[in-house]
């Protein structure tokens, strides 16, 4: 009895503390997407996980390095380490570094996307000349002028300013271990609906399902080709991802957030390979990732990218608690974090 006293008063005293925070945070409610669902109930649905007494904490962020696999898209990622400072008449001294130029350390390593990330145009851009971007339109309907006027404008709308921090239960749902008998998934494979579903039909929360305002969290192996430093140079180059329909199901879910163990929810093949897979068929015609337009721009959940979830997988934690505090960088696109998993492993 006095276990069952301990355990709804700490989910109390976090429920209070969320809520006492809530009037220190900015009201973007209307720049948000499904993050709008998170409040009360998914605030003790996840203290539930984190009041259990066979609870782990489980870091799901890589060791940022400038050796770790990199995106080619966001600049070269190189810390400079200074030599230490001293301070006259002091016995004190500082450390600091400091990273190179023209680097966007907000789309390196494990991140999240801002709903600003992606924008779309009515007829697919030939790559000739200049881009011109005039007509996009971003999530909400929001205009070019709305979200980023000029070519070296923050975004004044959907930056990752606006994300609140994330504070609700995560699934598991472990594709390589249920729906392809322990094979990695290959370059340019999708995770499908079927295969969603059958992951989920093996855990021990089938009947609980995906619930609004959950963050799901999909195992497809990729991982494996992880590797800091980063030798083969594999691991970015290519990569399964999540299919079209997949998307537009976990949308019909209203999730929050959706991560895969690579470095993107969208596949990319081998470019060696004349391999197609089916599932291709779904893009839609001029868009080239499709996960991300849907996501971002039409649904409003955030994608999360390079997550590390060996140590969810190997202890079998199908439901936690996910902590996501994406850094108050304003007008920026993304931004660099350190989400954990609380949560108990099922035998």
């Amino acid at each position: 009895m006095e276990d069952l006293k301990m355990i709804y008063l700490s989910n109390i005293l976090i429920v209070i503390f969320i809520f006492l925070m809530q009037p220190l945070l900015a009201d973007y409610s209307d720049q948000r997407g499904m993050t709008n669902l998170l409040g009360n109930e998914t605030w003790l649905r996840c203290a539930d996980e984190m009041s259990s007494k066979n609870s782990n904490v489980y870091e799901l962020s890589y060791v940022r390095s400038g050796t770790m696999p990199k995106s080619p898209f966001a600049g070269e990622y190189k810390p400079k380490f200074l030599p230490s400072y001293g301070l006259p008449g002091s016995k004190q001294f500082y450390t600091m570094d400091v990273l190179n130029k023209d680097v966007n350390p907000s789309n390196q390593g494990t991140q999240i996307d801002a709903l600003g990330h992606f924008g779309y145009i009515d007829e697919p851009w030939d790559g000739e000349g200049e881009f011109n971007p005039n007509g996009a339109k971003f999530f909400g309907n929001l205009t070019l002028q709305d979200v980023k006027p000029t070519p070296n404008s923050p975004l004044l709308k959907l930056g990752i300013e606006t994300v609140p921090p994330i504070i609700t239960t995560a699934i598991l749902l472990d594709v390589r271990k249920h729906a392809l008998n322990g094979i990695a998934m290959e370059a340019g494979e999708y995770v499908t609906v079927e295969h969603l579903k059958y992951a989920l039909s093996k855990t021990s929360i089938a009947d609980r399902g995906i619930l609004p305002g959950d963050i799901v969290l999909i195992n497809t192996g990729w991982s494996d080709h992880y590797q800091d430093p980063d030798e083969k140079k594999l691991y970015y180059s290519m990569r399964p991802g999540i299919s079209y329909n997949s998307a537009k199901f976990l949308a019909s879910k209203k999730v929050v957030g959706v991560g895969l163990d690579t470095c993107c929810v969208d596949s990319a093949g081998d470019p060696n390979s004349d391999k197609v897979f089916e599932e291709s068929k779904q893009n839609p015609e001029g868009i080239g990732a499709p996960a991300h337009h849907y996501f971002l721009t039409q649904v409003g959940i955030h994608t999360l990218e390079n997550f590390r979830l060996k140590e969810l997988v190997k202890d079998n934690v199908e439901l936690s608690c996910a902590i996501i505090l994406p850094l108050l960088i304003k007008g920026s696109s993304g931004s660099p974090i350190r989400p954990i998993a609380i949560g108990k492993p099922v035998r």
